[in-house]
């Protein structure tokens, strides 16, 4: 079951400190952009991935083609993905050995929930996570070092 109680989020939130956004965006007007900046204002460090813009730089960060190009630890892969596409998006998180997938607002997708929750991975799904940030009162986190 994809985490819903406020005590399990906050706690996801609170421990992790790389965020993945698969579908992040260099146009200001996207709402996967907005949120790349916000959480790295609040200390998380935040890797774009995006094949169509893959090498160009979004919030100071070079954008990777896919997850497997990271090659670091990511505790949450958030995604902003239509949901027929968001399963692609969960096998590359299983495969790259995410934590947690988050599936931002209006993206549901059962299936891929229920393949990340077998590998190993937390879920939260159909929530942003800047909303859940702002909502839980989750303070700024240390940087990864």
């Amino acid at each position: 079951m994809p985490l819903t109680a406020a005590d399990d989020i906050a706690e996801l939130l609170r421990s992790s400190r790389t965020i993945a956004i698969v579908g992040a965006s260099d146009r200001p007007d996207r709402a996967s952009h907005g949120v790349m900046g916000f959480l790295q204002r609040h200390g998380y460090r935040v890797l774009p991935v995006n094949p169509q813009i893959a090498g160009e730089q979004v919030h100071g960060e070079t954008v990777r083609r896919d997850l497997g190009e990271i090659g670091e630890p990511i505790d949450i892969v958030d995604i902003f993905r239509r949901p027929q596409a968001a399963g692609e998006a969960v096998d590359e998180a299983i495969a790259a050995g995410a934590k947690a997938v988050w599936l931002q607002l209006g993206i549901v997708n059962e299936e891929a929930a229920a393949r990340a929750e077998a590998a190993g991975l937390k879920v939260v799904m159909d929530s942003c996570i800047k909303i859940e940030i702002v909502r839980l009162r989750i303070p700024a986190v240390e940087p990864a070092r």
